[in-house]
C-alpha cells in the first residue's frame, strides 16, 4: 500500500476538499517524511492546481518536485570511476556490491577500491563479493590510508583497462572539515590517474528527517552529483527520497529494496510515485 494511498482513495474522483480533507493531507505527508519545508511547498502548490480531480493534482505536484538532473551514470572516456560516500550503517558497502554486481551483470568489468579501512568488517565483505561476482578487489592494511588503496585501485583499474571502478570511503562522521579533507584527498589521489565521474551518496530511506541532515552536511563538503536509496521498502517512509531531490536537487540514481543482490536497480520516478499513490 503506497504511503499516500489511504488518503487518495478517500479523495479519488472528488475537485474539492474542505479544510478537514487538507489536515488530513498534510498529516499524511509529515508522516511519510517529507518534512516541514517540502509538505507546506506541496500544500500550496496542490491548492493551485487547475484539476477536476484531485489525486491528479497531487501527483502532478510531487513530480514536479522531483529533480529534472540526468539519473544516467556519468561516463568517463576510458575507465568510469564512481566514489561511493554517507556514514557507517546507511548500507553503503553493501550498496558498492551491489553496484558493482549490477555492473558486472551488464557485460562491463569492475575493480572495487575497498577504502573504508577503519572497519575490517566492510573490507570482508567486498572482498567476499568480490569472488562471487568475479570482480578485482584491491584493499590495504586496517585503519590504512582510505586514498593510497583508491589510488592502487586507480593503478589496477588502468592496467586492466576495466570499465568501471567503484571506491567505498570511510564512513566517519566526525565534522564537516575532516570530512571535506578525507574525501577530498581520496579524490585528488584517484585523479592522478582517472576523473572521477560520479560522486554517489547513500543514504538509509528508514531514517527519514535525519537522511535528509545527512545529505545536507555531505553536499557541503563535496560535490555530490547522485543519491544510492537503500531500504526502501515496504516499512520504509520513502517520501524522504523527494524531499531530497526537492530541496538539494540531487537526482537519486539508484535504489536498494533488500538484502539480495537483486534488490538494487536504477531508481525510476514514475514508479516511485505510484508506489506513493497507490
Amino acid at each position: 500500500m503506497g504511503l499516500f494511498s489511504k488518503f487518495i482513495a478517500k479523495v479519488r474522483g472528488t475537485s474539492d476538499l474542505n479544510a478537514s480533507d487538507w489536515k488530513d493531507f498534510e498529516e499524511e505527508l509529515l508522516l511519510s517524511d517529507l518534512g516541514p519545508t517540502l509538505t507546506q511547498k506541496v500544500l500550496e502548490q496542490a491548492k493551485k492546481v487547475k484539476s477536476e480531480n484531485i489525486s491528479e493534482a497531487i501527483s502532478q505536484v510531487l513530480t514536479s518536485n522531483l529533480s529534472s538532473k540526468t539519473r544516467e551514470i556519468s561516463q568517463g572516456q576510458t575507465t568510469t570511476v564512481i566514489m561511493v560516500i554517507g556514514v557507517n550503517g546507511t548500507g553503503k558497502t553493501t550498496s558498492v556490491a551491489k553496484l558493482a554486481a549490477n555492473i558486472k551483470n551488464c557485460g562491463k568489468s569492475v575493480v572495487i577500491a575497498a577504502g573504508d579501512t577503519f572497519r575490517a568488517a566492510a573490507v570482508e565483505q567486498l572482498q567476499t563479493w568480490g569472488t562471487r561476482i568475479g570482480v578485482q578487489v584491491v584493499s590495504g592494511k586496517i585503519n590504512g590510508d582510505p586514498a593510497s588503496v583508491a589510488f592502487d585501485a586507480a593503478k589496477k583499474a588502468q592496467e586492466l583497462k576495466s570499465d568501471y571502478l567503484i571506491i567505498d570511503t570511510a564512513g566517519r562522521l566526525h565534522n564537516k572539515n575532516d570530512l571535506m579533507a578525507e574525501l577530498e584527498k581520496v579524490k585528488r589521489v584517484v585523479e592522478k590517474v582517472f576523473p572521477v565521474n560520479e560522486t554517489l551518496l547513500v543514504i538509509d530511506a528508514t531514517t527519514g528527517q535525519n537522511g535528509l541532515a545527512q545529505a545536507k552536511i555531505f553536499t557541503q563538503a563535496v560535490q555530490t552529483t547522485g543519491i544510492i536509496l537503500t531500504k526502501l521498502d515496504g516499512s520504509a517512509r520513502g517520501g524522504v527520497a523527494l524531499a531530497i531531490e526537492s530541496e538539494l536537487d540531487i537526482p537519486i540514481k539508484w535504489v536498494g529494496t533488500g538484502e539480495s543482490e537483486v534488490d538494487f536497480a536504477p531508481f525510476e520516478p514514475t514508479h516511485y510515485l505510484q508506489g506513493l499513490l497507490t
